[in-house]
């Protein structure tokens, strides 16, 4: 049992470590908007600077020091409900009316963007399985290791894009909105192979997984039947005398869905995202909005820097040696290729310019933080070295750096994309306001 004087000094090294966070992680997201950058960039450079790659080659083991084993429990745990709570709102902003008009072009190249990329990360997966087929001394099966890869180079951030096009103004454009469309699609394919994966990992056998399988399909059907019409009733009879209670509850509900899930074999994060996937959405839900999505939103923009931290305490780039830096190489042009490849030809293809089919495939080439969440989960699962996940991550930084000079050099050029007749009624999308990630 601790002394009191040890839980003390947890307490009080929990506080300071936080509030390093804090103001680290706030130099850099201005640092970041200073070179025009969004701010997950600043956020994520920020905690490989406060892990070993950085503060751990200064003398005295500052990382140790900083964040000593006994608050790193405590950080994850302040790290895992923001990002639940960031989880949350991405489900609840998703706009199903992005995805209205040119569906059959949209899915068309929807589908190339994803197979390429997807194709690619097995053919990689396959490339790199002798070098990385064991993390933390345990075998890692091929098939998962190959899906997750396959994954995660296949994906792209909707947040972060959503604030790219929005930023450029693009969001009045035929490309802009075929950018929010797919990176939508791609959030909900993301999710639904990392469920899989989970399943696949946690799971002991084939019975274990049809079960896993099974229950999720239950979830969902109870999330669409019941839950989804009760909180829409509930939110229709809700008068301002009940704003206070209400973000208490909303918070309760998204983080309850992500217990049921994470109890299930998927993963927590797949609850809080589907939670907010079923909230009540229309114009009418002003009070709603209000008094529960901007404070909850406000609340996981305060505590993703330490999300952002764990994250950097686990990435270590002095552990990559010349053959896992050759490899950084090789994840990140096969990422670049893998998307801008499969929506330039397809884009180009459905009848767009090869200007405007370059400039969908730069921003679908984002990664943001959607891909730091997929990886944290790889990691977790055991699916990733330390030496991978840092090559992972750095393939995240670099392809979502990259987003905003190309696109402004490409941008200045005469045939840049045009607005689309229209567009401000049917491809209107919500731009979430958590921040550029």
């Amino acid at each position: 049992m601790m002394s009191a004087e040890h839980t003390e000094w947890i307490t009080l090294t929990t506080l300071g470590g936080i509030a390093l966070v804090l103001v680290v992680g706030a130099a850099f997201t201005a640092l970041a908007r200073l070179v025009r950058q969004p701010t997950v960039i600043g956020e994520i450079t920020a905690g490989i600077c406060l892990g070993p790659s950085l503060l751990g080659l200064l003398p005295g083991n500052l990382p140790e020091y900083f964040f000593p084993p006994e608050i790193r429990p405590i950080l994850n745990v302040a790290a895992q409900v923001g990002l639940l709570l960031f989880m949350f709102t991405i489900g609840w902003h998703f706009d199903h009316t992005a995805l209205r008009g040119r569906r059959r072009a949209t899915g068309t190249i929807w589908l190339s963007a994803a197979a390429l990329p997807m194709a690619l990360g097995f053919a990689l997966a396959a490339l790199l399985y002798s070098s990385y087929q064991t993390a933390d001394g345990e075998q890692v099966a091929f098939p998962h290791f190959a899906l997750f890869l396959g994954t995660a180079i296949s994906i792209a951030a909707f947040p972060v894009l959503a604030r790219i096009v929005t930023d450029n103004q693009l969001h009045h454009t035929r490309v802009g909105n075929c950018a929010l469309a797919l990176a939508a699609l791609d959030d909900i394919l993301a999710w639904c192979l990392l469920a899989v994966v989970v399943a696949l990992a946690s799971a002991s056998g084939a019975g274990t997984f049809l079960g896993v399988i099974g229950w999720g399909v239950v979830y969902v059907g109870v999330m669409l039947g019941m839950v989804r019409p009760a909180l829409a009733s509930a939110s229709a009879r809700a008068s301002t005398a009940a704003a206070p209670v209400i973000p208490l509850l909303t918070a309760a509900g998204a983080l309850t869905s992500a217990y049921v899930t994470s109890h299930i074999g998927l993963h927590a994060i797949f609850g809080a995202f589907f939670f907010g996937l079923v909230m009540p959405r229309n114009d009418k839900q002003e009070l709603l909005r209000q008094s529960a999505l901007i404070p909850i939103e406000h609340t996981s923009k305060l505590l993703l820097p330490i999300f952002f931290v764990v994250t950097g305490l686990s990435v270590d780039l002095t552990s990559l040696t010349a053959t896992g830096a050759a490899h950084t190489v090789l994840i990140i042009v096969v990422a670049c290729v893998g998307k801008l490849g499969g929506v330039l030809i397809s884009a180009r293809l459905t009848g767009m310019s090869w200007h405007d089919s370059y400039t969908l495939g730069l921003l679908l080439n984002t990664r943001g933080l959607t891909e730091l969440v997929i990886l944290n989960v790889g990691l977790g699962l055991g699916l990733l070295s330390t030496e991978l996940f840092t090559a992972m991550v750095m393939m995240a930084l670099v392809t979502t750096a990259m987003t905003s000079p190309l696109l402004s050099r490409t941008l200045r050029r005469p045939t840049a994309a045009r607005p689309v007749p229209g567009a401000r009624r049917a491809g209107r999308t919500t731009v979430p306001s958590a921040g550029s990630r």
